[in-house]
C-alpha cells in the first residue's frame, strides 16, 4: 500500500487543509508601509492601510483565521492604550472585517506589547500583579469583542485569565465571542524572534514565574482542565513541534478544538536552513504541519499560512 503515490494517498490518515490555519499578523501604529522583520525572513510588520490588501490575499488562499498582534505608538505603566477603542489593534480588525467580512478574526490579548517593562501584566514592585492584571486584559478583550473580533486569545498567562474574559464577554452582552486560551504556553527560547517582532522583550528578569516549565507535562494538563472550567472555547499548545506531546495530552483531555503554535524561532529555524540548502522548506513545513494534526490538533497557527496554503491548494 506505499508503492505508489496514489496508493499512499488512499490510505492516509492525516491530512492538512489550508482552512486548518491560522496567520499571525502583526500592525504597528503610525506606520505607513511594510518593515521586514529580520529576524523572521519573509514576515513584516504592516501598517493599517496595508490590512485590506492583505486580508484578501489571506481569504483568497483559504486560510482559516488571522491572528492579530498589535504595536501601539503608546506605552505606560497601566497599558491604557490597550482598550482604546481606537486603539492599533481595534482599528486593524475594523479594517480587516470591512474588507473581509467571513474572514474569522483573532486577536491577542496581553499587555506585554504595551507597557515599557515588556512583561505580561501589571507590576508590583518587581513582581507581576495577577489580579490587578486581570482587570486590564478583560477590558483589553471586550473592546476587541466590540471592534468586531470573533475569537480573543489571552497569551499573558495569569491565574484565571480565561474566567476573567469569559465573565467581562457576557457582561458586555458578547456571548457570541469565542475565547481560544494559551492553556499549556511555556516558558520557551522558541519565542526569541517574536519579541524583537513585536517590540515586546522584558526590561528585567524573564517570564519563568508565570508561564510554564517546559519540564513540566501535570503542570500543563492541570492548566488545560483548569481552561476548560472556566469557559474556554477553543485549547492552545505553545510552541509546538517540541511540544507534540502534549499537544496528544490535551486531545487525550477534552474534545474542545486544540489549536497548536509554530511559534517565531520555529518558523526561522526553517527559513535559515532553508535559505543555505540544508532542507527543502516546502517538505519539512508540511510533513511539520501533519505532525500536529497527527498529534492532536485541529487548528495550527503558523508564520508559513499563506506559503503553505498555496502549496496544499496546488498539490
Amino acid at each position: 500500500m506505499r508503492r505508489t503515490e496514489s496508493l499512499r494517498a488512499l490510505v492516509r490518515e492525516t491530512s492538512v487543509r489550508a482552512s486548518d490555519l491560522i496567520y499571525p499578523i502583526f500592525v504597528r501604529e503610525g506606520q505607513t508601509e511594510p518593515e521586514p522583520i529580520a529576524s523572521m525572513p519573509g514576515q513584516s510588520r504592516l501598517p493599517i492601510s496595508s490590512l485590506a490588501e492583505e486580508a484578501k490575499k489571506i481569504q483568497d488562499l483559504g486560510v482559516g483565521a488571522v491572528l492579530i498582534f498589535g504595536l501601539p505608538s503608546h506605552k505606560d505603566d497601566q497599558a491604557s492604550s490597550s482598550s482604546d477603542p481606537n486603539g492599533v489593534v481595534q482599528n486593524a480588525i475594523r479594517t480587516i472585517k470591512a474588507a473581509t467580512p467571513d474572514l474569522v478574526v483573532m486577536t491577542d490579548v496581553c499587555v506585554c506589547a504595551y507597557v515599557p517593562h515588556g512583561h505580561c501584566g501589571v507590576l508590583k514592585g518587581h513582581e507581576v500583579d495577577n489580579d490587578a492584571s486581570l482587570f486590564l486584559l478583560a477590558n483589553m478583550a471586550v473592546s476587541h469583542a466590540a471592534a468586531g473580533a470573533d475569537v480573543v486569545a489571552p497569551s499573558s498567562m495569569m491565574d484565571e485569565q480565561v474566567l476573567a474574559l469569559r465573565t467581562a464577554l457576557n457582561a458586555n452582552g458578547f456571548f457570541n465571542t469565542a475565547v481560544m486560551a494559551y492553556s499549556a504556553k511555556f516558558s520557551s527560547a522558541f519565542y526569541g524572534p517574536f519579541r524583537e517582532a513585536a517590540d515586546s522583550a522584558p526590561s528585567f528578569g524573564d517570564r519563568a514565574s508565570y508561564q510554564h516549565d517546559y519540564a513540566n507535562a501535570r503542570h500543563a494538563r492541570r492548566e488545560l482542565i483548569q481552561d476548560i472550567t472556566e469557559g474556554a472555547d477553543i485549547l492552545m499548545v505553545k510552541p509546538g513541534i517540541a511540544y507534540l506531546d502534549i499537544v496528544l495530552r490535551a486531545r487525550e483531555i477534552s474534545d474542545l478544538p486544540i489549536a497548536a503554535y509554530a511559534v517565531s524561532g520555529e518558523y526561522s529555524m526553517i527559513k535559515a536552513a532553508a535559505e543555505r540548502g540544508w532542507l527543502d522548506e516546502k517538505k519539512i513545513v508540511l510533513e511539520t504541519l501533519t505532525a500536529f494534526r497527527r498529534a492532536g490538533a485541529d487548528l495550527i497557527i503558523t508564520y508559513h499560512a499563506k506559503e503553505a496554503a498555496s502549496w496544499l491548494n496546488n498539490n
